[in-house]
């Protein structure tokens, strides 16, 4: 099929740059954006991004825009210092500039803008965005789609008036429920991921790791120090297996939330050692090193930076990836575990890839005993392991960004346009 004559623009708070990440968004965004380009559609990336890095920069055949770099010199410590500020700046400022150097020129190169709006903090940009672009006579020339990722921000929204002016999209069925309880019927397209990362480990690397953590096996936690992400159920069901005297360890990277003196405090009171790692880490033998000189603690708490790249590596080197979250609005983790031939264990709320024993361990309450029990299945059954990891990689194979893009959100677009009273350079909808 002709590749159709279509622009994107992502717009978001985050982005690929370091200062600019604090959660899944950035990796969205940043991976998203590669894989548009990568399937032929000139895209462009608009974010808050690093004060010291270049406004405009050409990477992986995405242009970015780091916008708002004065007010983040104000606000060196990442992204959310200063969030209000940064918002507010840019809902004054951001829209013209977004129309005048972007839309406006991507029409008159005869091609169709489908910009595409994330989170909260950008839905009262939309419509400023739609206004102009009636004042210049273009607006049913362009796509203007909003994306929920999570519930954040959701009560500081005008939620009319993004419907009148854009598309809504969500990444799960469990978000989309969310949603519409708002009053808006939005269009699932779910998250995606790298297809680099089917790959797995290379090298040897999982293995190396495997080495450096025996006798014992690994169990893996990554996320946010927060209550949705269920850390205590995690420690109390450690906890329950070394009472039972089962061979595992955790290591931990949380970030730099209170929660998380919190969560080791309570590790320690539940007789579990506990040691924090400071040391930078950049390659997996930063890791060997680190579980090689702390093999009798018993939660490794992680306290450096951990490159992304590491990450298939020690999914892949684990028994078990914890992604066991009360509340998710899709589950990256758990689907980036899968790609790397480990095994996930998820919760159950956006998590629509999941099959409980198939793909992946899905545990559904908050109960320490029944994640402890999920655990302990992988431990005394390692052909339920090779299953689960071969079945995961399986799934998490169509879920990759170009397959997302091929199959979910570009055959929506022509929808969304109608919806929207938009021309649509391609075969229209019947009816």
């Amino acid at each position: 099929m002709a590749k159709l004559p279509l622009a994107f623009s992502i717009v978001a708070m985050e982005g690929p740059d370091r200062y600019s990440q604090a959660g899944g968004l950035g990796v969205r965004v940043a991976h998203l954006s590669r894989a548009l380009a990568k399937a032929g559609y000139p895209t462009d990336l608009f974010f808050v991004g690093a004060p010291d890095l270049p406004p405009r920069e050409l990477r992986d055949g995405v242009q970015l825009h780091r916008l708002a770099q004065e007010i983040s010199r104000q606000f060196p410590r990442g992204i959310y210092h200063g969030e209000e500020v940064k918002r507010r700046f840019l809902e004054e400022n951001f829209p013209a500039q977004l129309v005048s150097e972007w839309v406006a020129p991507t029409v008159e190169r005869g091609l169709t803008p489908v910009l595409l709006f994330e989170e909260w903090h950008t839905a009262s940009w939309v419509r400023r965005v739609s206004d102009l672009l009636w004042q210049i006579g273009i607006r049913d020339r362009c796509l203007l789609v909003w994306n929920a990722n999570n519930q954040f921000g959701f009560d500081q929204m005008d939620w009319p008036a993004l419907a009148y002016t854009a598309s809504v999209t969500t990444i799960s069925r469990y978000m989309r429920v969310l949603v519409q309880a708002r009053g808006i019927d939005p269009i699932i397209i779910p998250n995606g991921i790298p297809r680099a990362i089917l790959k797995g480990p290379q090298g040897g690397q999982g293995g190396a790791l495997m080495a450096a953590a025996a006798p014992r096996s690994t169990v893996l936690k990554i996320g946010r120090f927060h209550p949705d992400k269920r850390w205590l159920q995690a420690i109390r069901a450690m906890a329950l297996l070394r009472t039972a005297q089962h061979p595992v360890r955790m290591v931990a990277r949380g970030g730099g939330e209170r929660y998380g003196a919190q969560v080791m405090d309570e590790a320690r009171d539940l007789g579990l050692s506990v040691q924090r790692w400071d040391e930078p880490i950049a390659e997996v033998a930063d890791l060997v090193r680190a579980l090689r000189q702390t093999a009798e603690v018993d939660i490794l708490e992680l306290g450096a930076f951990l490159p992304e790249s590491l990450l298939p590596a020690l999914y892949n080197s684990s028994l078990a990836v914890l992604a066991n979250s009360g509340f998710e609005p899709f589950g990256l983790v758990g689907l980036e575990t899968m790609a790397a031939r480990g095994v996930a264990v998820v919760g159950a709320t956006g998590e629509d890839y999941a099959r409980h024993l198939h793909n992946s361990l899905v545990v559904q309450t908050d109960d320490p005993a029944e994640l402890a029990f999920a655990i302990s299945q992988l431990e005394a059954d390692p052909q339920l392991v090779t299953s689960i990891r071969r079945a995961g990689r399986a799934t998490a194979a169509t879920y990759t960004w170009d397959e997302v893009i091929a199959a979910d959100l570009i055959p929506m677009l022509p929808m969304l346009a109608r919806r929207q009273l938009a021309r649509w350079p391609g075969p229209e909808l019947i009816g």
